[in-house]
């Protein structure tokens, strides 16, 4: 599985205030909501494939899978972007999945 980049290290060692903050919005984003832990994850897998990010998405997979997620589950979300953001993001996002695979 990729680990967190080392700029993600870096950045938390340098700017550790803004990480913080950062850390803390996140927190407050994720029990703000009705949402479970599991379709939070879901939700964030999916946003990241959305908006093509391939960072994110290999973090919100990683979190995906540590609460629980089956890779089964992120590949239906690969799929299921077939007819929304068209064949090649959804085989784009199923490369990044499979980078998780076996995890």
């Amino acid at each position: 599985m990729p680990k967190p980049s080392e700029h993600n290290e870096r950045f938390r060692r340098e700017h550790a205030s803004i990480w913080n903050s950062f850390s803390k919005l996140a927190e407050d984003c994720h029990s703000e909501g009705p949402l479970d832990e599991k379709s939070r994850r879901l939700v964030k897998v999916a946003l990241a494939i959305g908006a093509g990010l391939e960072g994110a998405t290999h973090s919100a997979v990683r979190h995906a899978l540590e609460g629980g997620v089956t890779q089964e589950e992120l590949d239906h979300i690969a799929v299921l972007g077939v007819t929304t953001l068209g064949f090649p993001a959804a085989m784009r996002a199923l490369s990044w999945l499979d980078d998780h695979s076996g995890d």
